[in-house]
């Protein structure tokens, strides 16, 4: 389970593949925002880079049909903090610290049982 959520980490981390549909930037204060598109002309990706062009606050991720599959925090390109991934009838929570995954809990709307892998 670790490993399929760091691929998926891996996946919507910002590394976007190439797309027929172009991504588009828009100057906000201090920080850019970054919006990437699916090639039927959804929304993939949305976030922020800060001035040195490093992932900076909130980004989410979309599946083809536009229905969100992750949200998370960067600070300075590092992911940080609690980041929530939704797939089928599961909602996973992923605690980063220093970018390295932290601790896994997995929900599911099939039961009440809490399912939390930790390395500790």
């Amino acid at each position: 389970m670790k490993n399929l959520l760091l691929m998926l980490a891996i996946l919507f981390s910002g590394v976007i593949m190439a797309q027929d549909v172009k991504p588009t930037f828009e100057k906000q204060g201090d920080v850019i925002k970054g919006t990437f598109y699916h090639d039927n002309g959804e929304i993939r990706q949305q976030g922020f880079y800060n001035k040195e062009g490093k992932l900076q606050g909130e980004w989410k991720s979309y599946d083809n049909t536009g229905k969100k599959i992750s949200m998370g925090q960067y600070q300075n390109g590092v992911k940080t903090g609690k980041w929530f991934f939704w797939e089928n009838e599961k909602l996973s929570e992923v605690n980063y610290s220093d970018n390295t995954i932290a601790s896994v809990t997995t929900w599911s709307n099939k039961s009440d049982v809490v399912v939390n892998y930790n390395d500790n």
